[in-house]
């Protein structure tokens, strides 16, 4: 072994050493790119094609019972619910009330299920 000039310390490699180093390296070669190729194949397959980006989903505002919806209307009007349906509009449902007040006047209310607000 001889010494190089510009590495302290380091022994440089041999022609033969040189040789046989290129001859391993070459012979990996072809097991490294097809890993790299099977590697490359898994990841595309595991992302798959750009898609249509989906919307965005909105938390579903929870729906008020038709007893909790009826204790509301109660309290707020200071009459009875006398009558009670459920019917759907335009996608929502909808708790209709008849109530009677302590004057013997009867009159319908209309409230999404939803919200709590009163629908016309």
């Amino acid at each position: 072994m001889s010494a190089d000039s510009g590495t302290a310390g380091r022994a440089r490699p041999t022609a033969e050493q040189r040789r046989s180093g290129l001859a391993r390296w070459t012979r990996r070669l072809p097991e490294a790119l097809c890993a790299a190729a099977a590697l490359g194949a898994v990841t595309l397959s595991v992302a798959g094609p750009p898609g249509p980006v989906p919307p965005t989903q909105t938390r579903a505002e929870p729906e008020l019972s038709r007893d909790q919806a009826m204790a509301l209307v109660q309290k707020r009007y200071g009459a009875r619910v006398v009558r009670t349906d459920i019917a759907d509009q335009d996608g929502r449902r909808l708790y209709i009330f008849r109530l009677l007040s302590s004057g013997s006047k009867v009159w319908i209310v209309r409230v999404d299920a939803r919200s709590g607000t009163e629908v016309p």
